[in-house]
């Protein structure tokens, strides 16, 4: 007779309380840490080493760290069926082991595809693309053994100094929750299990961790109940209710003085009892050693264990360096058993439902071919395309036209790299934007390129990202490169200007050695001036930028004619942005931050409350760009605003409609947005909140008409008594293309 937890057929509950009962206290601990990817489990040729498993593995092991960082797909899925071939017949109870890897925008592997970074999926506004970007993730990721990720990044980026706001949808918690829900389902699937073709999902980082203080990565967090619970935390809690997200990654930060891996509150009574969330805590890596080295809430690593696990952090990422003293607590009475066995059944859960039991193997044949393929390479290239903004155009600049033009000058330091940003990978592919204007240009067309000036020492593309140090470039070394990069826009007759940032400027400060923040969001070293200087030819010049944050460049912006944000576009960016640049794809992509004139006008996200900008002496407080802000090269107008009915219950419905007309003469796709206000309150409320989106493509004349639906979901608030309630009075509903272009109708809500 079979063991329960062998059987398939029974609940996975049922299962993992067997196996919990059959295991030792030291096998019990092992599935609580993990074994990093710097942990060598290869020989000395590189492949598995069973000697070296045995000292890792010999009680088996929560999951294995990235095992496809430095692995060809065929040559991690080989490692990985080994490593699983070995748990299943050389341990005790033959438990296989999750294989962590990074997700954020594609799967971090070698060959992998590579879509533009979060930021600019944001820039999307189209859920149903970014479903497809991380299930085409989850396949890649499961051909190349990997089964777990850490991803989303659900964080909001209302603090543009934070290196990490590349990793973010955006500021907005509306959203961040509706791409949030769609990267769950494309990486999970439908569930509640896991299919052969998808990962477990990681909602991270849990909470508050996008608007750290001073914009320094894993700074506290401030911020009350109130603020998290209208702000940070709805992305999590429509992750967990709406996407049935597994995992949960506990943030490096503090609120209130409490470390989240120590936070009862924030992992207990919230996530879990609150939310029901039944899933998996993981900590960050090396998140529980900080609570000591760092926070100062342990005396040290096995003080670090015992409060994390006693709130509910389940497993170590890392080294499991102070998990893997919870045995020994155990066994001196200083932790309690049934804390660990909780912990152990949560994470064995989560095995279950990926049917690791049953087939812990992958298809080492499928690997390579499911890696990078055309169709991959085809949604990359379409995520792209959507995500580009065209910030500026005046006197319709853009789109250039190909018969006008003999000689097209290509400048800047962001030109001929590939910048995949934070999380990339090699994809073994990429067209830079000067390969693409080259590819797109035609023959009649020479396409001319100078570097103008670099920026930054060390690498230039996504591998700074990995570099510990950074620094800037000399200016006085730059002149002869700029003087180059002038006289070339002399001679063309339009220039594309290709500037920004690139990984190693911003990127996460993981460590004091590793830093990726800044106080200041102009561009570095002398790149403002070149653009300046190459302005002042009088050329017709086009802006582009290549950025992982908002960038505050108010000079630029007031004299460049066309500006397009492309953040980083993915492996197929430079095709996108040069099909922009010549015309042959409308842009329709919005902002998903608002952009700051200066760091002195942080912070500067739309959503804030009417007492923040009063004003201040010889300037404004209007940003550069909006939130939600995005031109086209065509027109729509809206029209026949209305709200059906007029008047609602507290727990009533309405429907909100609008009619978009395409009035330019070339089709394109319009972002439609409903933002609401609760005029008066019990509390304060933002002077707008997304509560909509909706992408509409329209044929040059045609009119289509967008509705949204409005129930308590959206016009509640949490009152003095922190109770969630709809109150009754008049709420201003706008709709627009843009939060500062909408128009305006009144919808009442009465007592019943």
């Amino acid at each position: 007779m079979i063991p329960d937890y062998k059987n398939p057929d029974l609940s996975v509950e049922r299962r993992a309380a067997d196996l919990v009962s059959r295991m030792t206290l030291d096998e019990k601990v092992a599935q609580l840490h993990s074994a990093p990817w710097k942990v060598d489990l290869a020989g000395a040729d590189g492949r598995f080493s069973p000697e070296k498993a045995e000292r890792h593995l010999k009680n088996g092991i929560c999951h294995v760290g990235r095992p496809a960082h430095t692995r060809r797909p065929r040559e991690a899925a080989i490692f990985t069926n080994d490593i699983q071939r070995f748990l299943v017949a050389k341990t005790r109870l033959g438990i296989p082991a999750l294989f962590h890897e990074e997700a954020l925008h594609g799967h971090m592997g070698v060959g992998a595809t590579m879509f533009p970074q979060a930021i600019a999926m944001g820039s999307t506004w189209d859920t149903e693309i970014v479903r497809r970007v991380y299930e085409a993730a989850a396949m890649e990721t499961r051909a190349a053994g990997g089964n777990y990720v850490f991803a989303p990044n659900l964080d909001l980026a209302r603090d543009p100094r934070w290196g990490r706001t590349e990793e973010t949808y955006g500021e907005d918690p509306f959203l961040v929750s509706r791409m949030g829900v769609a990267a769950v389902k494309g990486l999970q699937g439908q569930g509640p299990s896991i299919g052969s073709d998808h990962v477990v999902a990681t909602a991270k980082h849990f909470a508050a961790h996008g608007q750290p203080e001073g914009g320094s990565n894993t700074a506290p967090a401030p911020y009350s109940e109130r603020d998290l619970r209208d702000f940070f935390l709805p992305p999590f809690q429509a992750a967990v209710i709406e996407g049935g997200v597994l995992s949960v990654m506990a943030s490096y930060n503090e609120i209130g003085g409490v470390p989240s891996h120590v936070n009862h509150w924030l992992l207990g009574a919230l996530l879990r009892e609150e939310w029901g969330f039944n899933g998996y805590v993981t900590s960050d890596g090396f998140g529980v050693d900080e609570l000591a080295s760092i926070h100062h809430v342990a005396a040290g690593v096995r003080d670090a264990a015992r409060l994390a696990l006693a709130a509910g952090v389940d497993g170590e990422v890392e080294d499991g360096s102070c998990y893997s003293t919870l045995a020994e607590q155990v066994r001196s009475g200083l932790v309690e058993e049934a804390l660990v066995d909780r912990a152990v059944a949560r994470v064995l859960r989560v095995k279950f439902l990926l049917g690791l039991f049953e087939n812990p193997y992958v298809d080492v044949e499928r690997a390579e071919h499911a890696t990078n393929s055309a169709e991959h390479r085809v949604l990359a290239l379409a995520v792209a395309r959507r995500a580009i903004v065209l910030l500026k155009n005046d006197q319709d600049l853009l789109p250039l036209d190909r018969t006008s033009m003999r000689t097209l000058a290509v400048i800047g330091p962001n030109a001929a790299d590939l910048h995949l940003g934070g999380y990339g990978a090699d994809p073994m592919r990429g067209v830079t934007i000067l390969q693409g204007l080259q590819a797109a240009a035609g023959p009649g067309i020479a396409v001319r390129y100078a570097e103008g000036c670099r920026f930054s020492d060390g690498p230039q593309d996504w591998r700074g990202h990995f570099e510990d140090q950074v620094a800037l470039a000399d200016p006085g070394q730059q002149e002869p490169r700029i003087a180059e990069a002038v006289a070339l826009a002399h001679e063309a007759d339009a220039v594309v200007v290709v500037v920004g940032e690139n990984e190693s400027t911003c990127r996460e400060a993981w460590a004091r050695d590793h830093l990726g923040d800044r106080d200041d969001l102009g561009l570095l070293g002398r790149q403002e001036e070149m653009v300046l200087r190459v302005l002042e030819t009088g050329k017709p010049t086009i802006l582009v930028l290549i950025n992982g944050r908002p960038l505050a460049i108010p000079r630029l912006v007031e004299r460049a004619p066309a500006i397009l944000e492309a953040w980083y576009p993915g492996q197929e960016g430079g095709t996108a942005v040069a099909e922009i640049v010549f015309g042959d794809v409308n842009p329709s992509g919005k902002l998903p931050v608002t952009f700051p004139r200066s760091v002195g006008q942080l912070p500067v996200f739309y959503n804030h409350k009417p007492s923040a900008k009063r004003g201040y002496l010889f300037t404004t407080t209007e940003p550069l760009f909006h939130f939600g802000h995005g031109l086209s090269y065509t027109t729509f107008r809206y029209e026949n605003l209305r709200v059906e009915p007029e008047r609602i219950s507290r727990a009533g419905r309405a429907m909100v409609s609008v009619a978009v007309t395409n009035v330019g003469s070339r089709a394109g796709e319009e972002v439609v947005q409903l933002y609401i206000r609760d005029s008066v309150s019990s509390v304060t409320r933002p002077v707008k909140e997304l509560k909509g989106f909706s992408r509409v493509a329209l044929a040059p004349g045609e009119t289509k008409v967008v509705t949204f639906e409005l129930g308590p979901e959206h016009l509640g608030l949490w009152n003095q008594r922190m109770e969630r309630v709809v109150e009754a009075g008049i709420f201003d509903v706008m709709v627009g293309d843009s939060s500062a272009r909408v128009e305006r109708i009144a919808l009442e809500v009465v007592d019943e």
